[in-house]
């Protein structure tokens, strides 16, 4: 049996630690530059049937089922290099690694993401993010679904999940009550979606910055349910 940590920090990534929303620009910038606006479009319309589909982003999946229509086209070869070799780790939030690692001072810290096989550990190896975790990451489909898988692997009185969508941030808090703490960096068009946040409870903590955590101690962490904090700078 593994020992019980005091508490366990999970991170999610996607616009929590690495600017996604940037990542997609980048791509949508190629894709119009290598494959005309048409072309573009309809990757971006397979891409979305593909997450609805599947409940995650499949950029490979969606490039696999692009290629059904263009098969001739041998530029699809230079479009899978462009997201195998992106530069993630030119695409963290400032001082996210630098989170990662102020909290890894008080407990293991681990990185929940939902995604695909390939792509989603290409993006977090190459960023540092698995470096900066030392190898914990877990990457599920539905990961608010799979905290008890998560509570198994790494066993711990207390977790802490720092994640940009108040969704996701709702349905575990709903399962694991006082034994996590919800703390929300507002990054990301998902972070900004007014009209869909407010279907949500507000998380325990919100930060504008993932780098704001800087400035927390533990104990403002785990006390920040019962504190009511927003955003303010504990030491």
């Amino acid at each position: 049996m593994k020992p019980t940590d005091e508490v366990v920090f999970l991170f999610d990534c996607d616009n929590t630690l690495l600017d996604n929303d940037h990542v997609q620009n980048d791509l949508q910038a190629h894709l119009d530059r290598e494959f005309g606006a048409a072309s573009a479009g309809r990757y971006w319309e397979i891409f979305e049937q593909l997450r609805t589909e599947l409940g995650y982003a499949d950029y490979l999946g969606t490039l696999q089922r692009y290629r059904a229509d263009e098969m001739s086209d041998p530029h699809l070869l230079q479009m899978s290099a462009f997201l195998i070799d992106y530069p993630f780790a030119d695409r963290l939030y400032p001082h996210a690694i630098e989170a990662v690692k102020h909290l890894g001072g008080w407990g293991p810290t681990v990185i929940l993401s939902d995604g695909d096989v390939v792509f989603q550990p290409r993006k977090i190896q190459r960023s540092g993010l698995w470096q900066a975790v030392e190898g914990r990451v877990l990457i599920y489909i539905h990961k608010e679904k799979m905290l008890d898988d998560v509570q198994q692997r790494y066993p711990a009185e207390h977790y802490v999940i720092v994640d940009d969508k108040l969704r996701i941030l709702a349905d575990m808090k709903a399962i694991m009550g006082d034994r996590l703490t919800t703390v929300f960096p507002r990054q990301g068009h998902y972070a900004f979606d007014a009209k869909s946040n407010a279907a949500y409870p507000a998380a325990d903590l919100t930060v504008e910055h993932i780098g704001d955590l800087l400035n927390y101690r533990l104990p403002a962490l785990l006390n920040a349910a019962r504190a009511g904090m927003t955003g303010r700078n504990i030491l």
